[in-house]
């Protein structure tokens, strides 16, 4: 597994991922102006790289439940890999909880051989979400499987760096055409309904809606428009456009840890690639799957 334990391993100075399919066919892109620069590294951006990107093979999947948006983001990505590699049924087998972190998300991907690189900013459960409502009912119970999934991640071929990644880092991820990108938010910054309702209820009436958190993952980005792309599982949208400010503010929440799981598209083509002699309309899981002795989100 290639070494993806700093941010400038995907940096938009190293050449591109190009798919076997031409890129044509899978991406929307325009030209950047040649005076544009790399938010990572500050370097100039080579003349030709996208100013829009939208990873088009990527379907859209809808969560089942209010718990499952995660499970529903890792289905997209092993869809685009191949649509008869993996079915929902056998995620909720591989991971049976229904207080999904997003340390049991990347083991899940890494048992199909992607790679995974987690940023946060929190190593293991924080424990100052002991009385956040989203997370009460169930840290107690959480805390022993989420310390154990952290402890056995590099075992498991994760890569985890503990730090934030600012939304200049997060775009040239996305206009490089090397990554998807499933980030944890706040669901009610997404929401311009839901975010008037949390400024006005605590002034109106006294109450704090507190956090609700959700999955997304993002496939895009226009840097004219200053939009990035998502795959949102909790709406029927099969394309959903955020504002840079708006999922800046849903990413840095409370009860986020700003986590982010960077998938590179070189795994998933990587992916595609082993599915390719599959044509039953039956799952291929058992095939791909890696045995681990890691138990995964038990």
């Amino acid at each position: 597994m290639p070494d993806m334990t700093q941010l400038s391993a995907v940096c938009a100075c190293s050449p591109a991922v190009s798919t076997s399919g031409g890129a044509g066919s899978e991406y929307v892109e325009t030209s950047l102006p040649s005076t544009s620069y790399c938010g990572t590294c500050g370097n100039r951006r080579e003349a030709g790289l996208s100013s829009r990107v939208i990873h088009n093979y990527v379907p859209h999947c809808k969560q089942h439940f209010s718990w499952d948006c995660g499970l529903a983001c890792v289905l997209m990505i092993l869809k685009a890999a191949g649509p008869h590699l993996c079915d929902y049924q056998t995620l909720r087998r591989m991971c049976p909880t229904t207080s999904i972190w997003t340390v049991d998300l990347a083991h899940l991907m890494r048992r199909f051989g992607l790679e995974v690189l987690f940023f946060t900013i929190t190593l293991g459960p924080n424990p100052a979400y002991v009385n956040e409502s989203f997370y009460m009912e169930h840290m107690q119970e959480d805390e022993r499987r989420v310390s154990h999934l952290f402890m056995t991640a590099s075992a498991a071929g994760i890569a985890i760096q503990q730090r934030s990644v600012t939304s200049d880092e997060l775009s040239d991820l996305i206009l490089r055409r090397e990554c998807l990108v499933i980030a944890l938010v706040d669901k009610r910054k997404l929401d311009p309904w839901l975010m008037a309702a949390d400024m006005c209820l605590p002034t109106l009436c006294g109450m704090d809606l507190g956090y609700t958190g959700h999955y997304i993952l993002i496939v895009g980005f226009d840097a004219a428009q200053q939009e990035f792309i998502v795959r949102d599982p909790a709406t029927s949208s099969p394309e959903h456009r955020v504002s840079v400010s708006a999922l800046e503010q849903a990413r840095r929440s409370f009860g986020t840890d700003e986590d982010l799981l960077v998938i590179p598209c070189r795994s998933v083509f990587a992916l595609r690639q082993a599915c390719q002699p599959a044509t039953a309309t039956a799952p291929v899981t058992a095939g791909l799957v890696s045995p681990v002795k890691t138990a995964v989100c038990t």
